[in-house]
């Protein structure tokens, strides 16, 4: 620390002259501190760019979703690819699943994920890193598709009506601060125990019980899940297209009946630890336990271009994950990296100043959100210009709920995307199924949640 050097006044000093000796600065003063940063650095053409009113390919969606204030824009994705199934094969004008019913057991399983990796690290010290991380943020809203996956085939879906929203749905902060305190509660409970001697079978006694009290705090907040329903769901014509008396399951492999398994992450992190063409997993990231955690297959952004277009001509959307925030302008619903020029506006490099790799590496991006592609223009060649996103910030965000964003902006901030594992090549799905995935750090920026809230 004796090294260390403090800023003087004559630094003070010469950074003010050289501040105001440029007329730019002080006119970018003026108008950032009245309107702001993002606002002042918007480039108007990119709107122009960004204006279409029709997509070469293009699927039809049902009314747009909201969130709310929650972090469940993952189970918003996936619920929003799955009910497009339902809406087209009964010829439905609009349809929605509950978002409630995957969030209590994401809370529930994650309890028990988090009481698994606390018992697995009784002999870890307190202070150690990770623990640490363990303890930071054990049933947060956030999670990624293997992890919905890994929900709906236990547990399955009900229509939204079945389980609707709830106060604790729709706002979520309250229920996990509880339900987090209560968690290190027991997180202390269980490694005091197991220090002052207390045998196995006991510990997992106590987990029990802890358990029961994590079901219980849910269910106040929540509601109870249905066991069984029932379901009448009538077309755009009036006619009754299903009926009749189901479990969670059940209407899944009735009215859904996708093949979960089929669908597999695609990730694009240009990082040197994480070759591309290779499988990878985090450790201690996921929710069931039974089913295990995440796998990956890293490749190039253009193969997730790809095999996203080629499932959209199929008429399927696509869940996808990303950092939002970056180059973002939220009110218009525009992701294009020509939105903002920050740069231009301060005079020296501050989003130029790191690639994506570098962006990873120093802990500036990771995914943050999950939406659902929905629409691409393409240009003369076949290649994408343009994508339509599916958000679930409901109707009134963006363009009537839907959002833009360029094939530039996928390549710099597109790290995840879910498709019909048909559409790799023959090599990469060999990769895929067979390759014993490399284990990435709990904290890896791979095993981030996409948790943004509306």
């Amino acid at each position: 620390m004796d090294d260390m050097v403090s800023i003087t006044q004559k630094d003070l000093d010469a950074s003010r002259e050289d501040f105001f000796a440029e007329r730019a600065n002080v006119i970018a003063k003026n108008a950032v501190t009245a309107q702001g940063l993002r606002t002042v650095a918007r480039v108007p053409e990119a709107m122009a760019a960004n204006a279409v009113g029709a997509f070469d390919i293009e699927v039809t969606q049902g009314e747009r979703t909201n969130q709310e204030r929650s972090g469940r824009c993952w189970m918003f994705a996936s619920l929003n690819t799955f009910r497009y199934r339902i809406i087209k094969k009964y010829n439905l004008k609009t349809f929605e699943l509950s978002q409630a019913y995957p969030l209590f057991y994401d809370k529930l399983e994650k309890s028990n994920w988090f009481f698994e990796n606390i018992l697995g690290t009784l002999d870890e010290p307190l202070s150690g890193r990770l623990v640490a991380y363990l303890l930071a943020d054990p049933i947060g809203d956030g999670g990624q598709w293997d992890m919905f996956r890994s929900l709906v085939k236990k547990y399955g879906v009900v229509p939204k009506e079945i389980m609707p929203e709830t106060a604790c749905s729709r706002n979520t902060g309250d229920m996990d601060k509880y339900l987090t305190r209560y968690l290190r509660g027991c997180a202390k409970r269980l490694r005091e125990s197991y220090a002052a001697g207390v045998a196995a079978d006991d510990l997992r006694e106590m987990k029990k019980a802890m358990m029961d009290e994590v079901y219980r705090l849910l269910v106040t907040c929540l509601g109870e899940p249905p066991a069984r329903f029932d379901v009448r769901l009538r077309d755009k014509d009036d006619k009754l297209v299903l009926s009749g008396t189901f479990t969670p399951q059940a209407f899944f492999a009735r009215a859904e009946g996708m093949e979960l398994d089929d669908y597999i992450s695609l990730i694009s992190a240009p990082t040197a630890d994480k070759p591309f063409g290779h499988t990878y997993t985090v450790s201690r990231l996921g929710n069931v336990v039974e089913d295990g955690g995440v796998r990956y297959l890293n490749l190039e952004p253009a193969q997730l271009k790809q095999a996203a277009i080629a499932q959209l001509k199929d008429d399927l959307p696509v869940w996808f994950g990303c950092d939002v925030d970056q180059s973002y302008l939220r009110d218009e619903g525009v992701m294009d990296t020509a939105a903002l020029d920050l740069d231009a506006l301060l005079g020296f490099p501050v989003e130029a100043c790191m690639d994506k790799a570098e962006r990873l590496d120093y802990g500036e991006s990771m995914m943050t959100h999950a939406m659902v592609l929905e629409g691409v223009n393409l240009d003369a060649e076949g290649n994408p210009i343009l994508w339509k996103v599916e958000n679930s910030w409901g109707k009134d965000h963006g363009r009537n709920g839907f959002d833009t964003l360029s094939d530039p902006w996928f390549d710099e901030y597109v790290y995840q995307v879910v498709v019909d594992k048909k559409y790799l090549s023959d090599k990469e799905r060999v990769i895929y199924e067979t390759e014993e995935p490399t284990v990435l750090e709990p904290w890896d920026p791979m095993g981030s949640l996409a948790v943004v809230r509306q």
